[in-house]
């Protein structure tokens, strides 16, 4: 039985983590809670400070011309439900109060050169926040 193996990442997923990572860590420092005035800022800079990053890492060395690859970053930051400690069945604080989320996508593509990478903030969730990044690239050439 053959095994199908996906594109290889243009940046290690280690790397990649520790980009988005420092990314959402950056951009949410300061949030105790979700704000509304302040999700379109936090999103940009996460999605900002993760794009200079993938153009940094994939940069051509000279006398290239063209960038190797293309990408688009998506950012979701959701609030977590208000969590009231009373009202958790058997004290089950971890899932009282929260909301779901579901988030799906799909493209058409090289599979070879092209892929996808979905990343979600460990650190949130302390903040009462879900945040998911997804990072697209698309191969040139």
């Amino acid at each position: 039985m053959a095994v199908e193996k996906g594109p290889v990442s243009p940046v290690p997923i280690p790397e990649l983590t520790k980009i988005a990572t420092d990314a959402c860590d950056s951009a949410l420092k300061s949030a105790e809670g979700y704000e509304h005035a302040k999700v379109g800022e936090w999103n940009s800079q996460i999605i900002n400070t993760i794009l200079k990053a993938l153009i940094a890492a994939t940069a051509p060395e000279p006398p290239a011309t063209s960038p190797p690859y293309r990408f688009t970053v998506n950012s979701t930051i959701v609030q977590q439900g208000l969590i009231d400690k009373s009202s958790a069945a058997d004290g089950a604080v971890s899932n009282a109060g929260k909301r779901g989320m579901h988030s799906a996508s799909g493209a058409f593509w090289d599979v070879n050169r092209d892929g996808m990478w979905t990343f979600k903030y460990p650190g949130a969730e302390e903040r009462g926040l879900d945040v998911v990044v997804s990072v697209t690239w698309f191969a040139l050439g």
